[in-house]
């Protein structure tokens, strides 16, 4: 029996998707929910999956396209291989549109897929360095470059001009979006930061004398994450505006925390929210942040998980950074910037000593928060940081 596959409903706040690739040309058999494509929205990637096991007989829109809920993308057949094909000459420019998928083009995440497919790249030929060997966009843009670096010169073209090329790749939805609201943000609010620095000594010993025992109980790592998720909470309960967001000529206090962890991926940074953070323990909080760089990695954050949050915190010190001015991720007020863990002398009671640092950056809409409001809430963090009984005591 014939079945129509469709675009998916799409959420209120997202209008239409982009069918970035096929996965599955016409005649294929698939079984049940196999992605047959993906589809690219401003905050996710989308799968599009085989409502039972049978073919694939006609695709009626290429990769590239704008779609919409509920518009015709493909015809499916149920069960066993219908008895007649498409007609050879119909089916051709689907079939060009919808080349098969290798293994390794399976294996490559959504950036590197299209990238690859707009460079002409084939994915079997590129060295993976992401997990498993997947593909990374980076990959496929170092194979673009690699055999231009490598071509044989000829030795009269030497003293010649080199060549000067350039490459057009349009943005990905998420990309788009993230321009818009980073834009947005600079022009609609009244951007300030300021900067303190915290001795990790104390968080670093815990770690140390209780990390086996945590990850044996918990069956989780513990890491920074969930030091400096706690310390926000209980800076956040100390200053509530940093917590509201600007709402007209309202100011809106929020009695709720869902703080949102920005994440790196290959398709650009995303900020899932871990809801009601107050409530959640250590492990529940290192658990949460885990499983959010896990999902993003394979492109399975959902759209529930990057909607909302009421403070955010980003991590440039994984990157290597030292000192970074994050910008606020609209409507919220405020967000707390990590950097990178640096051994560095310190004056301690009179004496130079050599400590583990970190600079501290917190960016806020100055409209609703003023710097006395901004300093203290980071010195809050700072002390509960550098004395780790506070997170405990709620002091």
């Amino acid at each position: 029996m014939s079945t129509e596959i469709t675009v998916p409903k799409l959420p209120e706040s997202v209008a239409d998707a982009t069918l970035v690739t096929w996965h599955k040309k016409p005649g294929d058999r698939v079984a049940r929910d196999e992605n047959l494509a993906d589809l690219e929205t401003d905050k996710v990637v989308l799968e599009v999956p085989a409502p039972a096991a049978g073919t694939l007989v006609e695709i009626k829109v290429v990769a590239g396209t704008t779609v919409t809920s509920g518009q015709l993308l493909a015809v499916f057949e149920a069960g066993d291989a219908p008895a007649a094909a498409a007609p050879a000459a119909a089916a051709a420019p689907a079939v060009a549109a919808a080349a098969p998928v290798s293994d390794a083009a399976a294996k490559a995440g959504p950036a590197a897929r299209r990238a690859a497919s707009e460079a002409g790249v084939d994915l079997s030929a590129v060295a993976g360095t992401g997990k498993d060997g997947r593909a990374t966009k980076a990959d496929v843009a170092a194979a673009v470059a690699a055999p231009k670096a490598a071509a044989p010169v000829a030795a009269a073209a030497l003293a010649a001009p080199s060549a000067r090329g350039e490459q057009r790749v349009p943005m990905t939805r998420l990309r788009q979006r993230i321009a818009e609201r980073l834009v947005s943000a600079q022009s609609t609010q009244a951007l300030l930061s300021t900067f303190n620095e915290v001795d990790l000594s104390a968080v670093n010993e815990l770690r140390t004398r209780y990390k086996d025992k945590f990850e044996k109980q918990h069956g989780v790592k513990l890491g920074f994450s969930s030091f400096f998720v706690r310390a926000t909470l209980e800076a956040l309960k100390k200053f509530p505006v940093i917590n509201a967001s600007v709402d007209g000529t309202d100011i809106l206090y929020h009695d709720y925390f869902d703080i949102g962890v920005a994440v790196s991926t290959e398709r650009g940074l995303v900020v899932p929210v871990l809801r009601d953070a107050d409530t959640l323990s250590f492990a529940d909080i290192e658990r949460g942040v885990s499983d959010f760089a896990a999902r993003a990695r394979k492109g399975a954050l959902t759209l529930d998980d990057l909607t909302g949050g009421t403070f955010s915190i980003t991590n440039g010190g994984v990157f290597g950074s030292l000192l970074s001015t994050p910008i606020v991720n609209a409507p919220q007020s405020a967000i707390l910037g990590m950097h990178k863990i640096q051994d560095r002398p310190v004056a301690l009671n009179g004496q130079v000593v050599i400590r583990p640092m970190m600079y501290l950056a917190l960016t806020y809409d100055h409209r609703i928060i003023d710097g006395k409001e901004g300093v203290q809430f980071l010195v809050a963090i700072k002390e509960a940081l550098e004395d780790p009984g506070r997170l405990l005591l709620g002091v």
